[in-house]
C-alpha cells in the first residue's frame, strides 16, 4: 500500500489523541514504553531507532508519546525523556544523518545489531523529512532509498523468478521512493543516482548466450551516461557498457556472425578507451577498463565458462 495513503490513515486513526497538535520527534536511541510514568511499571512496547513520536504529555523525567509503528499502527505509553530529536533541536539534522550512519555502519558489520539497516533507513528519510533545508537533506533521502533498494534488491535475487531472460517476468523493486529523490532533488547527483539504480529493473537475469540482452542493456547504459554526464556513476555505467559489447564479441563469434562480432569489439574497445581518458581518477574504473583491453587483446573470453 502506498506510504502517504498509510500516513493518512495513521494520522486520521491517531487525530483523537492529540497527534496533530503534538510535538513530533525522532527516536535515535531504543527505548521501552511503560504504563506509567515510572520504570517498575509493566512495559508495554518498544521504540526503535528513527521512530516517530508524538510528545503528548511530560512529567518530570518522563514523556508520553504516541509511537508510531508504521503502516497505520501505534501504540501510547511513557518513555524515559532522552534521545528524542525535534525539528527544533539543535544540530537535529546532523544528529539524525549520524545516527543514521553509525545503523548503516553497524549493518555492514557480520555481527551487527538485528534491524540496524532498517534503522538507517528510516533515521535517514526523517532527516530530509524533518529538515528539508539542511545540506544533508538530499543525501540522506537517497541513502534511506538506496537501503531499501539494496535490500529488497537482494530479496529479489534469491527467487525463482530472477533468473529470467525478461526482467518484466520477475518482480520489480518498488522505485517509489527513488522517484521522490528525483522529485526533490532534481539535477543533483542525488537524482542521478537514483536514477543508475532504477536501471536494475531493467536488466535481465540471464542472458541465456543470445545478444538481445546485452545489446539492450549496453543502449541503456550509454543512454544514462548521455542523460548523467556529471553522475557519479557515469565510468561504472560506460564499463557496464563496454562489459557488455566485449561479451558479445564472443556471443556474435558463437553464431557465426563475424561482421557483428567485429562491431562489438571495436566498440567496446572505444568504451574502455572512453573510460581510461575521461574518467581517469574516478575509483577503479580506469584500471578495470585496461584490463578489459588486455584480455580483448590477447583473445581471452570474457564471456561464459571457458577455460583455454
Amino acid at each position: 500500500m502506498h506510504k502517504t495513503f498509510l500516513f493518512i490513515l495513521f494520522l486520521i486513526a491517531m487525530s483523537a489523541t492529540g497527534w496533530g497538535q503534538a510535538d513530533r520527534a525522532v527516536m535515535v536511541r531504543e527505548a521501552i514504553l511503560y504504563i506509567s510514568p515510572d520504570t517498575n511499571s509493566s512495559k508495554i512496547g518498544r521504540a526503535t531507532r528513527g521512530r516517530e513520536v508524538a510528545v503528548l504529555e511530560q512529567s518530570k523525567y518522563f514523556v508520553k508519546v504516541l509511537l508510531s509503528m508504521g503502516e497505520g499502527a501505534g501504540v501510547t505509553g511513557w518513555m524515559l525523556n532522552k534521545g528524542i530529536v525535534r525539528a527544533s533541536t539543535p544540530n537535529g539534522d546532523a544528529i539524525l544523518f549520524g545516527e543514521g550512519a553509525d545503523s548503516e555502519a553497524e549493518a555492514s558489520r557480520s555481527h551487527g545489531r538485528k534491524g540496524a539497516a532498517q534503522d538507517a533507513m528510516r533515521l535517514y528519510y526523517r532527516t530530509a523529512e524533518y529538515f528539508p533545508k539542511s545540506p544533508l537533506a538530499g543525501e540522506a533521502m537517497w541513502r534511506a532509498a538506496d537501503i531499501r533498494w539494496q535490500v529488497e534488491k537482494e530479496d529479489i535475487s534469491l527467487r525463482p523468478s530472477s533468473r529470467e531472460r525478461d526482467p518484466l517476468l520477475r518482480a520489480q523493486i518498488d522505485d517509489e521512493y527513488m522517484h521522490e529523490v528525483e522529485k526533490k532533488f532534481p539535477g543533483t547527483k542525488w537524482a542521478d543516482l537514483a536514477a543508475f539504480d532504477k536501471l536494475d529493473n531493467k536488466l535481465c537475469g540471464d542472458w541465456q548466450g543470445l545478444p538481445k540482452c546485452p545489446e539492450k542493456e549496453s543502449e541503456m547504459y550509454e543512454k544514462y551516461v548521455k542523460e548523467h554526464s556529471g553522475s557519479p556513476k557515469a565510468a561504472e555505467a560506460t564499463y557496464e557498457a563496454a562489459r557488455r559489447q566485449a561479451a558479445l564479441v564472443e556471443i556474435y563469434k558463437g553464431m557465426n556472425d563475424e561482421p557483428k562480432s567485429g562491431a562489438a569489439r571495436a566498440h567496446a574497445i572505444q568504451l574502455c578507451q572512453q573510460i581510461i581518458s575521461q574518467y581517469s581518477q574516478v575509483e577503479d574504473w580506469p584500471a578495470r577498463a585496461q584490463r578489459l583491453l588486455y584480455l580483448m587483446e590477447q583473445n581471452v573470453t570474457v564471456f561464459g565458462t571457458t577455460i583455454e
